[in-house]
This record gives structure tokens, sequence and C-alpha cells, in this order.
């Protein structure tokens, strides 16, 4: 069987407004077991590998299996850190064992009178049989935004 190779690229934009503090929504990002509160995919997902190393040139990963689905895997690397300010990864996705894409995700957090706001703003390249999924990595970040704002509540 032939490979078709593709590359295709995707970029978004996801600015919410969390009636929370900074420090509560940047805890939701910093501290190990807040993260593991609300990321990821719940109960759709068997969860497996979890590393989590929250500081420049550290590394988190997330593995797990979506029921009668995929394995899906992120292996994240942090680049800057900014303490109630940003965060910078490049990240990496694959989905059973192939590699899927490649992202740089910066997230900004800024205080507003009603709280934090927040914006994602991610640059991702998509490769081969996977070249069309721009779109899917938009939807899945608006869920987990979704989760953290219930997190957050």
């Amino acid at each position: 069987m032939t490979v078709e190779r593709r590359l295709a690229r995707a970029e978004f934009t996801l600015t919410r407004d969390y009636p929370a503090p900074i420090e509560r929504v940047w805890d939701a990002f910093a501290d190990e077991q807040q993260k593991l509160s609300w990321w990821g995919a719940g109960d759709a997902m068997e969860a497996g590998e979890w590393a989590f190393d929250f500081r420049v040139g550290g590394r988190d990963i997330a593995e797990g299996k979506f029921h009668d689905g995929p394995v899906s895997r992120y292996e994240a690397t942090y680049t800057d850190i900014v303490e109630h300010n940003r965060i910078v990864t490049t990240y990496d996705m694959w989905i059973d064992g192939v590699h899927m894409s490649t992202s740089v995700a910066s997230l900004e957090f800024e205080p507003i009178d009603i709280g934090t706001r927040f914006t994602h703003a991610e640059h991702g390249v998509f490769f081969d049989r996977f070249w069309a999924d721009g779109p899917g990595r938009e939807t899945g970040t608006r869920g987990l935004l979704d989760a953290l704002g219930v997190y957050l509540m």
C-alpha cells in the first residue's frame, strides 16, 4: 500500500473569558493534579501514559485509547513560560502510532474585570493521511476549553 505524501497547515485562535482570577486559571495548567482534573476526553477515553513536567524544556505526555477507537498520543515540550502571563509549547500528535501533526501553541492569560481572558493561538502542520484534520484540531481544542470552564466553576 502506497501512502500519499501530503502536507497541510491550519491556524486558529480561541479566546475565552473565565470568571476566575488569573492565578486559578494559571494553576489549572501549572499544577499536575488540577490539569488531570479537566484535561483530556474524560469518560470517552481509557487513560494510558501520562507525564507532567511544567518547566521550560519540560515535556508532557498524554496517551489514551478512545473506546472502540484509536489510541491518541500527545507529546509537548514547554518552550516559554512566564508565570500568570503565557505558556508556549511545541507538540506532536500520533494516532495509533502514526505521526499525525506538529504544532506550536501559545496560551495567554490576561486579567480582566470579570476574571481572566484566556487566548489559545495555534499553528499546526498535518501530515499525509491526516492532512485535512485541521478543523478537527480546533474542535478538539474548543472542547478542552469548555472542560476548563466547567472545572473553573
